[in-house]
């Protein structure tokens, strides 16, 4: 393997300025691509400050990448168009990987954890699912001009366990599904055409915010259990980089086209653990499963090594 194993190849990471997107930036600046990040504002807490654009930028071109911030709101489609076509003139109509991960709702569910669908606003549909959801759908559009022609490309929707369990609330669960379904069926038409379509879900990840939530006092004991274990067993914000990074240089990435895939499993498979050395958990580990369901006390009975198999979790999540 070359230390640069994806040189010269185009990226686009949305939503990059912080937590996972920032990671997988990070990792595929490292490997060796040209990498686009966007964000809302290219420096939101002043020059030179951690957690800006341009900050994310300047660490990705510090190890050695090439990184090219573009402030962009991924809820104005005339934004994204022009984002695309910017890309499309620098890289000579070339883009390889697109990761579909901006999200613009973390506040707003934070805010409204215990609250049915009813006791919100309606806006809270778009709030959640606009950027995500919709967003998602007109980025891949856009990519799809760039890949299809070019008989090549892979694009990651950045999902979760939303998609199979209920977890926060009505509207992140269906948008998180939909995002699943997205790469699927999209996948499903991409793939006469050689570009792979997949839908990845980070476990548990050690984010900005949940470094932030782990020192703070006015925790529920459930919340400081929760944040205990991410920081025991959780990623980093850079593991689901080096799955998409591994994920870019397989010869068979197309038989994982069209497919839901978990980030620890794909660590396991490809063979490599995370930037702390660590190998995060699974969700298909039942220990984890027990966990995040509120049973913490038959997690802490149940041996790592149990896992649940794939068809019972796709039985889990229908409901005819």
């Amino acid at each position: 393997m070359t230390s640069k194993p994806l040189a010269g190849k185009v990226c686009l990471v949305t939503g990059a300025s912080r937590g996972i997107g920032r990671g997988i930036a990070l990792q595929l600046g490292e490997a060796g691509a040209t990498v686009y990040v966007t964000g809302r504002s290219l420096d939101p807490k002043g020059e030179g400050k951690p957690g800006s654009l341009r900050d994310a930028a300047d660490e990705i071109e510090g190890r050695g990448g090439k990184c090219i911030p573009v402030q962009c709101d991924h809820g104005d489609d005339e934004q994204v168009k022009l984002l695309f076509e910017r890309i499309s003139k620098e890289q000579n109509g070339r883009l390889d990987i697109l990761v579909n991960n901006a999200y613009s709702a973390i506040s707003a569910l934070l805010t409204t954890i215990g609250k049915t669908f009813w006791e919100m606003p309606v806006s809270m549909w778009d709030t959640i699912n606009r950027v995500g959801l919709r967003g998602h759908y007109v980025a891949t559009w856009h990519a799809a001009q760039m890949m299809v022609p070019a008989k090549q490309g892979l694009i990651v929707n950045i999902s979760s366990h939303g998609g199979l369990f209920y977890f926060l609330n009505a509207p992140y669960c269906v948008g998180k599904i939909g995002c699943d379904r997205m790469a699927v069926d999209c996948g499903l038409e991409l793939k006469k055409n050689n570009v792979a379509m997949l839908s990845l879900w980070p476990g548990p990840a050690k984010t900005e915010l949940v470094l932030e939530k782990w020192t703070a006092e006015d925790r529920t004991d459930f919340e400081k259990a929760s944040y205990e274990y991410v920081m025991k067993y959780g990623e980093t914000i850079e593991y689901s980089g080096k799955v998409i990074a591994h994920l870019a240089r397989d010869p068979k990435i197309m038989n994982k086209t069209g497919r839901i895939f978990i980030t620890a499993e794909l660590g396991y498979e490809y063979g490599f653990r995370d930037i702390d050395g660590k190998a995060p958990a699974s969700l298909r580990q039942v220990k984890s499963l027990f966990h995040w369901t509120g049973h913490p006390w038959l997690a802490a009975l149940t041996p790592s090594f149990i896992r649940c198999p794939y068809w019972l979790m796709a039985l889990l999540g229908n409901h005819f």
